[in-house]
């Protein structure tokens, strides 16, 4: 049995389509049934790693109130040191769309990363994924939806590449994996509209990087 826990959703960020697309991420797997998903709160989470999951999914931006408080922020140094520690120590970790988002780029949940999200234009446009480097198990096709495209900062040499995206605004990463010590960091940017969050190509995408930080492959 293979566990995972999720922190999903945010001020710009709806909790429930973020869910219906992680769980059905899960479905795209052969013996999704031996998969547990537990959900928990921010706050949660140092709590959450002592019970050493498979893998955590962070689907939720360090900004608490971005349209109140700018600067209020929910991880903490402490926070950050315990995730480095959980993915040292054999844990798999997705940053997912905004779990790239408004951290500390000096600190150490973005040196884990080894990449952050940078900008992304104020429109909606259509943006094209390509995957690269032979991607993830199964089909390796191009697919594209309306998108918010997030633009990304990423240490190219030290971590894989394996997906990349493209729109009228310009090209960026949007996929990369890496070991960590014993454990693995994948880092994945979209989608963000209920239309992304649910293509069957972007959630055999997830769903592999999901069974990737499991260890699964």
């Amino acid at each position: 049995m293979k566990r995972i826990t999720a922190i999903v959703g945010d001020y710009y960020h709806q909790e429930d389509i973020g869910r219906e697309a992680l769980q059905a991420a899960m479905q795209t797997w052969a013996g999704a049934a031996d998969v547990s998903l537990r959900y928990v709160e921010a706050g949660r989470l140092e709590e959450a790693l002592a019970d050493a999951p498979d893998a955590v999914v962070l689907f939720k931006e360090d900004r608490v109130a971005p349209q109140e408080d700018d600067q209020a922020r929910w991880m903490t140094g402490e926070t950050a040191t315990a995730i480095f520690r959980y993915v040292q120590g054999g844990g798999g970790w997705l940053a997912w769309h905004s779990g790239l988002a408004s951290y500390d780029p000096e600190g150490a949940y973005v040196a884990m990363l080894r990449g952050h999200f940078l900008h992304h234009p104020h429109a909606h446009q259509i943006v094209r994924y390509m995957p690269e480097g032979g991607g993830f198990s199964g089909p390796n096709q191009a697919f594209e939806f309306v998108d918010e495209h997030y633009f990304v900062a990423c240490d190219t040499e030290r971590t894989d590449v394996f997906l990349r995206s493209s729109s009228i605004d310009g090209n960026s990463i949007a996929g990369w994996r890496h070991e960590e010590g014993q454990g693995r960091v994948c880092c994945l940017t979209p989608a963000h509209r209920q239309e992304g969050l649910g293509n069957p190509d972007f959630l055999h995408v997830l769903g592999q990087a999901l069974r990737w930080c499991c260890k699964v492959e």
